[in-house]
């Protein structure tokens, strides 16, 4: 039989639970006493107490649940997801306490299964839609939560870390409104019924399901409409997935067109990359003959003079687990909504003619 917490008490001289101290809670012991432990639970071979164990006793499980409704190697190939977590872990690593990824499957079951059954003290809630159904069970939970998405939907006592996203939208909207165009293509994801890519076709911005798409079409809209452009007179893209090929064909539907459009609005910069290497396939100067802008500012964005939204990536995630694993008293204090700021870069320019 193998070493255990009483034979290593045994074999000190001591009681089980300053053996448990000496792992759990050195600040108890002195530090000769638990050098003595720890010499002896090295002799016997005693691994130390057992992570699960300690947990349930605990009720600590020493984990933050991270909610991804795309593929789980998206979150390592996406450079703001990367730049999210790289502020969240900054945050979880100060508490000692570590990152538990869940993506969310599409199926609405599999995914109540996912976040019931994760094993975590707290749920970061990462782009993640109100009317998913994984958040039902979060709530149920009665765990700390976090959200980035919908303000007005976070319920008492919960923790929002957001941008001002159609105001931020208009910025750029208005930014090309300037500039004199018009014909303008709006390409992003837009989880619409039909998975394809395509032109969508909505009666207003309030049916786009997703938050973030809802919220930066109404910007643009607001922006347009200053300029007498009518919202619907924008052509909405449908893009479903952001390699190459799929973003080809979305900026295809934009590019293509024998009415052309002046201007693209991508509503992520990876969508405005590849509506970049699609004006290149066709000889097309970017700021020139076709304007695009993007949304971030991840760091490809500045080498390829992209105009576009910088949002604070790492700030929102670290700030993001410093609520959750030290929440705020003020019920004012729970609700951030961090600057945004315009770059304006070569991809951007007057409509060509003028």
């Amino acid at each position: 039989m193998g070493a255990t917490l009483q034979t290593v008490a045994d074999a000190v001289g001591v009681s089980r639970s300053t053996v448990s101290n000496a792992y759990s809670r050195p600040d108890q012991l002195s530090a000769e006493l638990r050098a003595k432990i720890f010499e002896a639970a090295e002799r016997m071979g005693y691994p130390g107490p057992n992570p699960a164990a300690r947990s349930l006793r605990s009720g600590k499980i020493g984990a933050i649940g991270v909610l991804l409704t795309n593929r789980l190697s998206d979150a390592f190939t996406d450079p703001y997801t990367v730049a999210f977590l790289r502020g969240l872990s900054e945050a979880a690593e100060r508490h000692e306490t570590s990152l538990q990824l869940i993506p969310l499957p599409e199926d609405s079951e599999a995914a109540r299964r996912s976040v019931g059954s994760a094993s975590v003290d707290a749920f970061c809630v990462y782009c993640v839609p109100d009317w998913y159904g994984a958040l039902e069970v979060v709530r149920s939970r009665a765990l700390p939560l976090v959200g980035g998405e919908d303000p007005e939907g976070t319920q008492p006592g919960e923790c929002h870390v957001g941008i001002d996203e159609r105001g931020s939208a208009y910025q750029i909207g208005r930014h090309l409104a300037d500039l004199g165009h018009r014909r303008v293509a709006v390409i992003g994801h837009w989880a619409v019924s039909d998975p394809a890519n395509g032109i969508v076709t909505v009666d207003a911005p309030e049916q786009l399901q997703s938050f973030v798409a809802r919220e930066r079409i109404r910007g643009f809209r607001d922006a347009f409409a200053e300029v007498g452009v009518d919202w619907k007179d924008l052509l909405l893209i449908n893009v479903t997935e952001t390699d190459r090929a799929a973003l080809g064909r979305a900026a295809g539907y934009a590019l293509d067109r024998k009415d052309r459009v002046t201007a693209v609005l991508a509503t992520t910069d990876v969508v405005a990359l590849g509506v970049l290497a699609a004006l290149r396939d066709r000889g097309l100067r970017p700021g020139r003959e076709v304007s695009v802008t993007g949304f971030d500012d991840i760091p490809e964005a500045a080498a390829t003079g992209l105009t576009t939204v910088a949002q604070p990536s790492v700030e929102r995630g670290r700030l993001s687990g410093q609520m959750l694993l030290d929440p705020p008293k003020d019920p004012a204090a729970r609700h951030h909504v961090l600057p945004t700021t315009l770059m304006i870069r070569a991809t951007t320019g007057p409509v060509p003619g003028t």
